[in-house]
């Protein structure tokens, strides 16, 4: 699979059921996208750091 950086919005949504399962399994390390990780009640600050530029993308852990 190739993936390719365009400008602008990323269409998440179109690849998350596909790709979410081997990200919680370890097989993609989400690591070049995702720089915190935080648990569900976590979520609000974790959009207030990406607002801020403090983080890039956060993951959300159940």
């Amino acid at each position: 699979m190739t993936w390719f950086a365009l400008p602008g919005p990323s269409p998440v949504r179109a690849h998350i059921e596909e790709l979410m399962p081997d990200i919680l399994d370890g097989l993609i390390e989400p690591g070049k996208v995702f720089d915190a990780t935080t648990d569900l009640d976590g979520v609000p600050a974790g959009y207030q750091d990406m607002a801020c530029r403090e983080s890039l993308k956060v993951l959300a852990k159940p």
